[in-house]
């Protein structure tokens, strides 16, 4: 049997809440030569008795500083031309643990062993220097994965073409948006011929025909024996692209590898038990906190709370929040993002959008979005919630709730359409054309 491509060992990674290094020069120097040496820097250095990191830990311990475990235990290999999803909640470790293969932070503990060459595009921008041009960065890439200037001139065309930026080429990539710096980065990865590619979520930040480009070089790329490692959360990417995918829980690996279909699945459940949580009590949450969302409910065309809703009819989306007393409370947004089980983007609604900003609002209270005919066809959908003050955002929770949508008249006519055509429907008027008129 051939050597995986990637295998790993009881990875852990431990972030020690509010300490950051190893505190001294001498702890420095020591770690810095055990490692040229090419010995564990953490094992030799435990021989020598606590350091002055250690014994500063204890004491952070017992000033009631924590230790968060981003990774605990993870054991799992990747064969040579596999494609493995890696899928899991925010926090669950994802992240750190593509950031530890791709060597820009160390493990605590556990042995990794990778065979090739590796490509990595994780956040907007990594391995990118702002103050050079998109052609300078191209070459620079190429280097640190390895390339000869040669094996890089070689692609350059085939990069440039695919990150649609020629015009931009000789900018410092600084000036550059994000939707432009993901399509270089992107481009760059995939076309350098790394024996392993990593991606990350960051693929979301490019528009819709972007993501659909840069999964079919994905594709492709598995296609010609290469290894890929993806993470997303939408599930009907994963599903096209990965042969098996593994699920990750709060650092831990919960389920995998198995095949895709049986990890999504798994995933969903995961999904919907979350989802049933009370939001106030909701611990995954992002945003400065100013103000904080603390509930949300259905409302139906008479006012009365729904737990269901129906295709076709009157629905209104009611999201409960507080604000701290010194909270500048203008210019509010509330934005609630639809998404299918799968994972697939359906649509926004956003007041900031429909009928611009709230302009002030009160310390407690409910944002509230109606729509007076509900499109959506009969299925169990994901939403997820956001406030905005000024742009910045306050409080976002994904996977905030499950909307179960049940059939109706949709079109008024009596006839239901089949849950089998699923997507959104639309206000439609038929007729046909002959000859200049309209035959009724």
């Amino acid at each position: 049997m051939s050597q995986p491509a990637i295998s790993i060992q009881n990875l852990s990674k431990c972030y020690e809440l509010g300490t950051i290094g190893r505190h001294t020069l001498v702890d420095e120097c020591q770690y810095w030569w055990h490692k040229i040496r090419g010995r564990n820097p953490r094992q030799h250095m435990a021989k020598l008795g606590p350091t002055a990191a250690e014994n500063r830990t204890a004491a952070a311990e017992q000033d009631g500083k924590q230790e968060f475990w981003a990774l605990q235990d993870v054991s799992f290999e990747v064969q040579q031309g596999e494609v493995i999803g890696i899928i899991g909640r925010n926090g669950a470790g994802k992240s750190t643990l593509l950031k530890i293969l791709s060597r820009i932070t160390e493990p605590t503990s556990g042995e990794i062993t990778i065979d090739g060459r590796v490509g990595s595009l994780l956040e907007v921008g990594t391995g990118f220097h702002p103050e050079l041009t998109g052609r300078e960065n191209i070459y620079m890439n190429g280097t640190i994965l390895g390339m000869k200037r040669a094996e890089i001139a070689r692609k350059f065309d085939e990069i440039v073409a695919f990150s649609e930026i020629e015009k931009f080429l000789d900018t410092p990539v600084k000036r550059y948006s994000s939707g432009m710096y993901v399509r270089l980065a992107f481009a760059v990865a995939a076309h350098l011929e790394p024996e392993i590619l990593i991606v990350d979520e960051v693929l979301a930040v490019g528009d819709a025909s972007f993501q659909k480009k840069c999964l079919g070089k994905m594709g492709q790329v598995a296609k010609d024996g290469r290894t890929i490692l993806f993470v997303s959360h939408n599930m009907a990417a994963v599903s096209a692209l990965c042969s098996s995918v593994l699920v990750l829980k709060d650092g831990r690996l919960d389920y995998g590898p198995v095949p895709t279909e049986n990890a999504v699945e798994h995933y969903l459940r995961q999904v919907g038990q979350i989802a049933v949580t009370r939001l106030s009590d909701r611990k995954d949450r992002k945003g400065a906190g100013q103000i904080r969302i603390t509930g949300l409910a259905l409302a139906g065309a008479d006012g009365g709370k729904r737990e269901v809703a129906i295709c076709g009819e009157s629905l209104e989306f009611q999201i409960a929040y507080e604000a701290a007393n010194d909270s500048d409370l203008t210019d509010i947004t509330a934005a609630i993002s639809i998404t299918s089980q799968t994972g697939m983007f359906i649509t926004m609604l956003c007041n900031e959008i429909a009928s611009g900003t709230f302009a002030r609002i009160p310390r407690q209270g409910c944002l509230n979005c109606r729509l007076e005919k509900l499109p959506l066809s009969p299925g169990l959908y994901t939403l997820n919630l956001i406030v905005r003050r000024k742009d910045v955002v306050q409080d976002w929770i994904q996977e905030a709730a499950l909307l179960m949508v049940e059939a109706g008249d949709f079109f008024g006519t009596g006839r239901i359409p089949p849950a089998s055509h699923g997507g959104i429907f639309f206000e439609q008027a038929w007729c046909a054309q002959e000859a200049g008129r309209a035959v009724p």
